[in-house]
């Protein structure tokens, strides 16, 4: 496959990273993810919001003092033709990475040199499974004032991948953190909501999560289309469990009903319908089939 390097295509295996790289040693670097999605009817690639994704990776740099010297529109060009060299015709996720290009030894930022590289993974399901079973971490959830989580940093994910393997070597699909106060954050990797009394909840920004495009569509499906109200507010651990419906939303990810947290069946123990509603909407404007929100979609082809 070919990868975007510095304004250049070129073969993957081209694409070098000294061993001294701040971003390798450091973890000084952001980074986004973005899907793009094969409509076998239409014979047509869409890439799902993609400007916002962009918008994003640029504040996620501002945060962390790491220029990306590229405009949101020159992403978003270098994105279509990099799908396009790559001749990509189904279900993609693609990942635009900043590192702190230097090779010297302090881990220190706002350094003159950063490096922008673009590569596509072919993704159809981030878990297969239809439904989860699902934990609560041991593992807290790193604070806005320790590493940001409302950045994607490269470096922050490693408090993400200790709870997901901890999850995941405890039998489980998947983990949810919680605050150092004991809130309900997100996933390990996911923005998390619940739906109790017809009423869909979702944690806040200042409960150190992730500000997700999927999650920001889901809210705006679920006023819109449902006509559900639609909260942002703290939710305490045994809120999960009492839920009527819970399910994770991501790029990756997408829309994913959880049956089970902790060894508690939340609901009917399936896929809920409100939730089932929500993610079919999603899946049909993603791919290009919902007129109403064609402007979300951007075609490849």
């Amino acid at each position: 496959m070919y990868i975007f390097d510095q304004g250049q295509f070129l073969n993957e295996d081209k694409g070098l990273v000294s061993v001294r790289n701040k971003g390798l040693n450091y973890g000084l670097g952001c980074f986004e993810g973005i899907r793009a999605f094969w409509n076998e009817k239409q014979k047509q690639l869409f890439v799902f919001r993609l400007i916002d994704h962009y918008k994003r990776f640029q504040e996620s740099g501002s945060s962390l003092l790491l220029n990306i010297p590229y405009t949101q529109m020159q992403l978003v060009i270098w994105t279509i033709q990099l799908l396009k060299i790559n001749n990509i015709r189904e279900d993609v996720y693609i990942r635009p990475i900043c590192i702190n290009g230097e090779n010297m030894l302090r881990p220190e930022l706002a350094g003159p040199f950063n490096r922008v590289m673009i590569y596509c993974t072919l993704l159809k399901d981030y878990i297969a499974k239809p439904a989860l079973n699902v934990s609560v971490s041991s593992w807290t959830r790193m604070g806005s004032n320790m590493i940001p989580p409302q950045a994607k940093s490269t470096g922050g994910y490693l408090n993400s991948a200790l709870a997901s393997t901890e999850a995941r070597l405890n039998g489980y699909d998947e983990a949810i953190f919680l605050t150092k106060e004991g809130n309900v954050s997100e996933g390990a990797g996911e923005n998390i909501f619940i739906i109790k009394n017809n009423q869909l909840i979702t944690p806040p920004i200042s409960d150190d999560i992730l500000p997700g495009i999927t999650r920001d569509t889901v809210m705006q499906l679920a006023k819109h289309e449902l006509r559900l109200p639609v909260f942002e507010k703290s939710l305490a651990r045994t809120e999960l469990y009492s839920a009527d419906e819970v399910f994770f939303t991501g790029t990756a990810i997408g829309i994913k009903p959880i049956i089970q947290i902790d060894r508690r069946i939340i609901g009917i123990g399936q896929e809920g319908l409100i939730t089932r509603e929500i993610r079919s909407i999603y899946e049909k404007i993603v791919r290009g089939d919902n007129v109403k929100y064609l402007n979300y979609c951007t075609p490849v082809y």
